[in-house]
């Protein structure tokens, strides 16, 4: 999925969030740990600014590094660059725009005018111990943000959320039980039998349903673990002959409770499994329509 296209999906959204109502102007204080992920290519020289100023982190692509100790106010500012700390600025003046999940381009672009390190800004959930923030390519070396609430209360341990985060409505049918429709942006969590989930993803385009995968995700008594369906040009889904892993994407992100984050759940034996099933599923699709051709004629 191109940028554009991808922007469109995530523009304006922070699901699993407090309301803002919680906060006023970004004045809140919070504390907290957050994973930053890159969506697409790595990203290096990010920074914080927090109470307490840190080194740059890198934000790998779909993959949990290192989480990063911050303190700050709600409003969480993402720099390229070295970031002064918090406390080393005053607060905005009485007329500055105040940030809400609909405003926050606006907003990044005033303040950018200032500080042209500034790259993200995202608005976190107050009560929260952990989120993820999910960077998105943006316009002019910005980035889109999506914040995960992860704190336990919201994700327990041993259980799944399943995320859609592609321009169509899933359809996720989870350990036989009934399917459930999730249209762009929504979410839930999924508990397991025998630490696992068994999952068939389908997808609606131009109101006709396809199956793309049946498999099978993990997940420890002591993880936390998300399984994010995409749809993404990034080469993380590519293989070095050009391939695609299907027509959507989709990656674990795991987080264990006693190590801190882990590696995605995504192979090169799961990857050429899951290019396997989305060509054999476009020439039954393609059989389809060229039977439906015949009897049309």
């Amino acid at each position: 999925m191109k940028s554009s296209s991808l922007l469109a999906v995530l523009s304006g959204i922070i699901p699993l969030v407090a309301p803002l109502s919680s906060f006023a102007q970004g004045e809140t204080k919070v504390s907290m740990k957050i994973d930053l992920v890159a969506w697409g290519d790595t990203i290096t020289g990010l920074t914080l600014k927090s109470e307490r100023s840190g080194e740059p982190v890198t934000a790998q692509p779909f993959r949990y590094t290192k989480p990063i100790s911050y303190s700050g106010p709600a409003v969480l500012e993402i720099h390229q660059g070295k970031a002064a700390p918090a406390s080393a600025e005053a607060a905005p003046s009485a007329g500055a725009t105040a940030p809400t999940p609909t405003n926050l381009a606006t907003v990044l672009a005033e303040r950018r005018k200032k500080d042209p390190t500034l790259v993200a800004l995202a608005i976190l959930p107050p009560a929260s111990t952990h989120v993820t923030v999910l960077l998105a390519p943006g316009n002019g070396g910005t980035f889109q943000p999506y914040v995960i609430d992860d704190d336990p209360t919201k994700l327990p341990y041993g259980k799944l959320r399943i995320h859609n985060l592609s321009p169509m409505p899933i359809a996720m049918r989870c350990n036989n039980k009934a399917a459930q429709v999730l249209k762009t942006k929504e979410s839930f969590v999924v508990p397991t039998q025998n630490k696992e989930v068994i999952y068939e993803l389908a997808y609606q385009e131009n109101g006709e349903w396809t199956t793309q995968e049946n498999n099978i995700a993990t997940v420890a008594d002591e993880e936390q673990a998300q399984l994010v369906v995409l749809k993404s040009d990034a080469s993380f889904f590519t293989s070095q002959d050009g391939s695609r892993s299907g027509f959507l994407q989709s990656v674990i992100l795991r987080r264990n409770k006693n190590q801190g984050a882990g590696m995605p759940e995504i192979s090169e034996a799961e990857k050429a499994a899951m290019r396997d099933r989305a060509k054999a599923q476009e020439r039954e699709d393609e059989a389809k329509a060229n039977e439906g051709r015949t009897k049309s004629k």
